[in-house]
């Protein structure tokens, strides 16, 4: 019986971890705990040697010196600096209006927003959060279905998570053992992807259902000018001239050879610009050649759009590391507080507090999760999942198709961190073995653990929601009518038909693996047989030495 436990010493650690998880023990702690228990029961069984612990505080202290790490706690205090800036306010408020005139638009303005959010903030709590306070009434207040304003909302909290400077991409990163940066370019593309889907979804929703997504009524249109028009027009005009001068400056100054996503965030930088100085100069000179929509969305959009150049562009463009990226978008969030005169002594606290223990938290389950993988690699549990994995049939399709559906099943006892410690390292290896690129692999994983979110009953951003929806039923303070409660199961179920979307995300990015790994296309590719080597004669003979002026100049040796 000795025998037979010492020989699957590595299945009962990783069953006994999951056993202490659902009894609901804290992840680090019983990660910490499983690893030390098993550690010490292979020493008494002889299979370890008590030299095995002496590698902890080498490898603690290794993830405590850990650079790329720090990008989470810059990424984390910039989300909740602007969630409390008024940022998401004026954006769903201004976007709300300008789609408020199509059925969904309410719907789409969300989407739109959660995106925006998503690439400036990177925290999943803080975008369902805000948009559930802000959005959410104002849906109910105008016929909203509410399972589906609930699940739009949540669905659109979660791309904080897909969408770069998501925390999810940069601990995977980590855990992967590749850049963050190329995590980032990666997962652009999916992201932006997902997010249209979402508001597809809400136009043939909107289209084959009228009555589940109205159209705002004229009275709830503030932004329309004094003939009645909405003003998009001219919207339409300030777009065009902007991506008129757009082109004019790109063809100037750029290079046409130069790499694609150099170019793109060149591009986006100098329509934002342009169109800055556009409305700009109509509101100092008081042209009156743009509606207030016009005017109203420039403005409100150009902040954002800079926070989002500060950070992701200057990583896309190799300016910045993402923990650089990170320090000067919490810099730029604090400008725009302060612009907004939304900085109060109070607000940098409670900013730093959370920061801080979202920081520690993952910290500690990252010291956790080491204590485990130093214990299952030394009794072999790596080798184990390596043959459990390799040997499925279909060889690198079937892999991933089988760790697709493992992970979606344990998504919905797991979040994304527990996930992201405990799986990802098991996998990563296997992967890397079969010649799966691990930026594609990441990224995988990280559209399907971004499930986790939305898993009925363990999804966060369900719990965040549901902390927000109102309980119970309420008079609307601007149509004095009764707004009935929103109630969980109503949120439970509007969030199904956006987890089969990300489903579908998952197939596509795991049938099209060229929507990830575009981030390589700029890289030159060398061909191995067009590789010459001379190697000069030595004028000393085969035993003689170089010396002084003798030396062959290395530029001729490979070419």
């Amino acid at each position: 019986m000795v025998e037979l436990f010492a020989a699957n010493l590595a299945p009962v650690m990783f069953i006994s971890l999951f056993m202490l998880l659902l009894l609901g023990f804290p992840i680090a702690f019983a990660l910490a705990a499983n690893g030390l228990l098993f550690g010490l029961i292979g020493i008494e069984l002889g299979l370890l040697t008590p030299a095995l612990f002496q590698a902890l505080p080498q490898r603690v202290i290794g993830i405590i010196a850990n650079d790329t790490l720090l990008a989470i706690p810059f990424f984390t205090f910039m989300g909740l600096i602007l969630e409390r800036s008024g940022m998401a306010e004026d954006l769903l408020e201004t976007i709300g209006q300008l789609f408020g005139s199509i059925r969904g638009g309410l719907a789409i303005a969300v989407v739109f927003v959660g995106a925006m959010l998503a690439a400036t903030t990177g925290v999943v709590s803080a975008s369902v959060i805000s948009m559930g306070l802000i959005s959410l009434p104002i849906m109910l207040r105008y016929g909203y279905d509410r399972r589906f304003a609930t699940g739009v909302i949540a669905a659109s909290g979660t791309l904080s998570q897909i969408i770069p400077p998501s925390l999810v991409l940069i601990v995977l990163a980590d855990q992967l053992g590749r850049s963050v940066g190329d995590m980032y370019l990666g997962a652009f593309i999916p992201g932006m992807a997902l997010a249209l889907s979402y508001m597809a979804y809400t136009f043939v929703l909107a289209w084959l259902k009228p009555d589940t997504a109205p159209a705002m009524p004229p009275e709830a249109r503030t932004f329309l000018e004094p003939s009645g028009a909405s003003g998009t027009r001219s919207l339409v005009v300030l777009l065009g001239i902007s991506c008129a001068i757009t082109w004019i400056i790109m063809q100037s100054v750029a290079d046409p050879d130069g790499p694609v996503d150099e170019r793109v965030v060149l591009s986006i930088l100098t329509l934002g610009l342009s169109a800055f100085v556009l409305a700009g100069l109509n509101r100092i000179f008081k042209l009156k050649l743009l509606s207030q929509i016009a005017e109203r969305v420039t403005f409100v959009m150009i902040p954002p759009l800079a926070l989002i150049f500060l950070v992701l562009g200057t990583i896309f463009i190799g300016l910045a590391t993402p923990t650089e990226g990170g320090a000067m978008g919490a810099v730029g969030a604090i400008v725009m507080a302060v612009a907004r005169k939304r900085l109060s002594v109070n607000l940098l606290r409670q900013a730093m507090d959370t920061t801080t223990k979202l920081t520690c938290f993952v910290i500690f389950i990252l010291v956790g999760a080491t204590v485990f993988g130093l214990t299952f690699r030394a009794v072999d549990g790596d080798l184990w999942v390596e043959h459990l994995l390799i040997d499925l049939p279909g060889g690198e399709l079937g892999f991933l198709i089988v760790v697709s559906i493992l992970v979606f099943l344990l998504a919905f006892f797991l979040d994304f961190f527990e996930l992201a410690f405990i799986v990802v390292p098991l996998l990563a290896p296997v992967a890397d073995k079969m010649g799966i690129d691990l930026i594609w692999f990441g990224v995988l994983l990280a559209v399907n653990m971004q499930t986790s979110f939305m898993h009925p009953p363990f999804g966060f951003a369900l719990f965040y929601l549901r902390s927000v929806a109102p309980k119970n039923d309420y008079v609307d303070k601007t149509t004095n009518k009764k707004i009935a409660r929103v109630t969980t199961g109503q949120i439970y179920w509007g969030s199904v038909p956006f987890i089969c979307i990300q489903l579908i995300m998952v197939a596509a990015v795991l049938t099209f693996p060229g929507m990830v790994t575009h981030y390589k296309d700029d890289t030159p590719e060398i061909d191995p047989s067009t590789v010459e080597i001379t190697i000069p004669t030595n004028p000393y003979g085969n035993s003689g030495n170089y010396t002084g002026s003798d030396m062959p100049d290395p530029s001729q040796i490979f070419r």
